[in-house]
Order: structure tokens, then sequence, then C-alpha cells
């Protein structure tokens, strides 16, 4: 080695500590990996070896993906850069250009916008369905209808509609399943159990839990997800390896964070569904959820305010619960759907599903309980 500070500023001795049993993952912030010879590069072609340039893969990744495949009982996983990455390279794997989305009409607006307007230039068509009004696809179906999209509970309404009769009517059909489990998390439901093809997460929410992640990951059958990887890598869209190792952190509280949650959410409700001020109330039925493992109805709690001119109040008066365009922290959080997760649909299209100035989205955290009603009850004039 040579002796000059400049070339040791660069090659300073460093161990392989690829044999040490550290108790915690480590994070492999690294871009590539390093190979002793070409005839090593040639292996990792012929599928010998795991690694080469953290946007195909990273250990930290693949941790993360096979975690959620595992808990959500699917054949394989891959990570993404986000929720909006997963289900992109979710599509993109079964969908061709020429062909038909059959989508929930209740969808996460990112979701819908992705759908409607980006894969519209690529000759994907979508047709929406409301699924708490049709019994079946009979009259959905097109010759060109390949994939049935739709949430295990909806944002921001949380409808939980009955994912087994439809995932049965779609593969009556021969269509490819996709469930985004996002808010139910396979703590409450497993779609893969229940024949889903896809299951896809925005692991920013409950998967890491904490607020400080961006990801994405999609699990299902291997063929979909194996094609989904090659589309993550070439699109660029491949998640970085300290935020899979925050993802894969956050999946070890995630039974401990969603009991209480539950638990909370419901109390929260219930609170809701009496107060002078609120007009309505969204939150799961008992008898919605049966087929889920837990027959526990979820953290999420929208509501309408009763005077739509009074909704800024309500922001403005809040104290320690946050207005946060996002979800599902340890912290109680609210959001404005109409301003912030559905302001790409129109007015139109706001309204034909319930979406009104006045509705709330609510997050609840594990705080106490009675902390988290007593704030919003000061702050519901």
């Amino acid at each position: 080695m040579a002796e000059r500070f400049e070339t040791k500023t660069v090659h300073f001795h460093h161990s392989h500590l690829e044999h040490e049993k550290a108790k915690a993952t480590p994070i492999y912030q690294t871009s590539v990996f390093s190979f002793p010879g070409l005839e090593e590069v040639e292996d990792f072609y012929a599928g010998g070896r795991n690694y080469l340039y953290t946007r195909n893969g990273n250990p930290n990744q693949v941790e993360l993906a096979e975690a959620v495949a595992s808990l959500e009982q699917a054949e394989r996983g891959v990570a993404a850069a986000s929720g909006m990455g997963a289900i992109m390279a979710g599509v993109l794997a079964v969908v061709k250009p020429g062909e038909r989305i059959l989508a929930s009409h209740e969808i996460y607006g990112g979701t819908y916008a992705l759908l409607h307007n980006e894969l519209a230039r690529l000759g994907i068509e979508l047709a929406l369905i409301d699924l708490t009004k049709s019994k079946s696809l009979d009259d959905a179906i097109t010759p060109n209808t390949r994939l049935f999209y739709m949430e295990s509970i909806t944002n921001p309404l949380l409808t939980v509609a009955d994912m087994p009769h439809w995932i049965k009517e779609a593969m009556r059909f021969g269509l490819i399943t996709m469930i985004d489990n996002t808010f139910a998390t396979p703590y409450l439901v497993q779609p893969a159990r229940l024949g889903a093809d896809l299951v896809v997460h925005s692991a920013t929410k409950y998967i890491g839990g904490h607020s400080d992640v961006t990801a994405g990951v999609l699990t299902g059958k291997v063929e979909y997800v194996e094609r989904a990887r090659e589309i993550i890598s070439t699109y660029g869209a491949s998640l970085s390896p300290f935020e899979a190792w925050l993802g894969a952190r956050g999946i070890k509280t995630l039974a401990l964070r969603m009991e209480r949650q539950c638990e909370n959410a419901a109390a929260v409700a219930h609170f809701l569904e009496s107060h002078p001020s609120v007009s309505r109330v969204f939150y799961p039925r008992e008898e919605d959820v049966q087929f889920f493992h837990r027959h526990k109805r979820g953290a999420m709690v929208s509501f309408c305010v009763s005077d739509e001119e009074k909704v800024y109040d309500f922001y403005r008066r809040l104290r320690w619960i946050t207005l946060s365009p996002s979800l599902a922290g340890v912290e109680t959080t609210v959001s404005h759907p109409v301003t912030t997760s559905h302001r790409a649909l129109t007015e139109e299209q706001r309204l034909s599903t319930g979406i009104t100035q006045g509705l709330v989205r609510l997050s609840v955290g594990i705080e106490a309980s009675e902390d988290i009603i007593n704030e919003l009850n000061q702050a519901l004039v």
C-alpha cells in the first residue's frame, strides 16, 4: 500500500465484517459492491452472487421486502422508493398498453392520478366500480380487462368491501388481483391468503410506523414480483439502504403499535359518534371486518364537521395533534383530504365519493386515548 497521505485517505484499512454476528442488521450504505475478479462478476450475472449495484439490489432492501412478504404470507417481495413506486411497478409488471385496469372508485388520490393520468399516456385504460353497490363484475368486464385493484380499507372514507368475494369475482374472469393493504397491514388481514396475486404497501405508513421513512413494498406471486423488481431497477425507483433499514426496524413493533392504535381508534370513534359538532363518522363496521384475521377495525377514523365553515377553526384550535398530510405514525395526526391526499380529483369526483370540505381524516396514535379525546373535544367548536 502506498504511504502518501492522499492515497491513505482513500484506502484506509477496514475490516471485513461479514462473519461478525451483530444483533441489529448493519446498514449496507454502499452504492456498489466489490468483486475480487472478473470471474465473480460473471458469477453475479449467472445468479451465483446477490449484489452488484444498490439500484439492482441491496441486503437492506431484501430484508425489508422479505419481512413484509413473510407477514403477508406471500411468495416474494420487493422494496421501492415509495408506496407509489411499488404500485407503479406492480401495475406495469402485469398490464400492457391496450389493456385495462378495473379499480374500486374509492382509491387514494395519488393512485388515481397514476392510473388515470400517467398510465393513460402509455395506452393503459382505467375503469372504476363502486364495490359497495355492485355484487358482480359481469357488467364491468371487457375483453382487454387485465387487472382488478382495490384497497383493504379505503382512504379516506375507511370503507371495507368484501375482499374475499371480489377476489373470487376477479378470479372468475381470469383477472390478476392487486390489493393495497396499507391501512389494514398484515396484522389485520393478509390478502394473499385470500387469493390476491399482489399486495402492496406504502411502508411509509404503518410498516415504518415512525414518520421517518419513505418506502414501498410489493409482495405476491414470484413471476409478477420479479418482473416488478426489474421495473423498479430500470425506472430508478429503488429504495435507499438507510430507508430500508428504518422500515425493517419499524416492523419489529408493528404488532404492538397496531394493537394500541386500533384500541384507541375504537374509543375515539365512539366519542365522535355522539359529539354535537360531528355530523358523520367513518369507521369500519364490525360486520364488515369479519374476514379480518383479528376482528379489529383499524387505526384510522374520519369524520365530518357539522358546520363546514368551521373546519379551519378545528385545525387551528388543535394544540398537540398536528396537521400532517400523511398518517400511521405513533403520534395522532389529522389531515384534510380535499386539500392534500385527494386534491388531484375534481370537485365532482370528490363529492361523488363523499369527500367533502368538512371531512377530517384522523390517524390515531399510541397516546392515552383519554388525552386524544380531550384534545379533539376542545378543538371541535
